[in-house]
C-alpha cells in the first residue's frame, strides 16, 4: 500500500508546478492549465485523505470540483476566444481592457 506521505509529495510538486506557471507564463491558455493544475493537485489531496480515512465525502466533492472545472474551462475558453478576435492577441501583459 502506498504511503499517505507519497501522495502529498505528488500534490505538492504538481501544485508549486501549477504555481510556477501561472506566475511565469504569458499566455492566459498556459495560464488557465496552470491553475487546473492546481486544482488537480488539491483534487489529489481529497482522494487521497477520503481513501485513508474510509470516507467518501472527498471522493464526492472532487467529482462535483472536476465538474464545475470542466465548465471553468468552457467559460474560460469561450473569454479567451472573444479577447483574441478583438486584440489579435492573448497575451496576458497585452490584455489591459480592465484598466482605467
Amino acid at each position: 500500500m502506498t504511503p499517505l506521505s507519497s501522495y502529498m509529495i505528488l500534490s505538492a510538486i504538481v501544485f508549486v508546478t501549477g504555481v510556477v506557471g501561472v506566475l511565469i507564463r504569458r499566455n492566459i491558455i498556459m495560464i488557465l492549465l496552470s491553475i487546473e493544475l492546481m486544482l488537480n493537485a488539491t483534487n489529489i489531496n481529497f482522494v487521497a485523505f477520503s481513501y485513508y480515512l474510509d470516507n467518501v465525502a472527498g471522493q464526492v466533492f472532487v467529482f462535483f470540483a472536476l465538474t464545475v472545472a470542466a465548465a471553468e474551462v468552457a467559460v474560460g475558453l469561450a473569454i479567451i476566444i472573444a479577447l483574441y478576435r478583438g486584440k489579435a492577441t492573448i497575451a496576458a501583459e497585452e490584455l489591459n481592457l480592465m484598466k482605467w
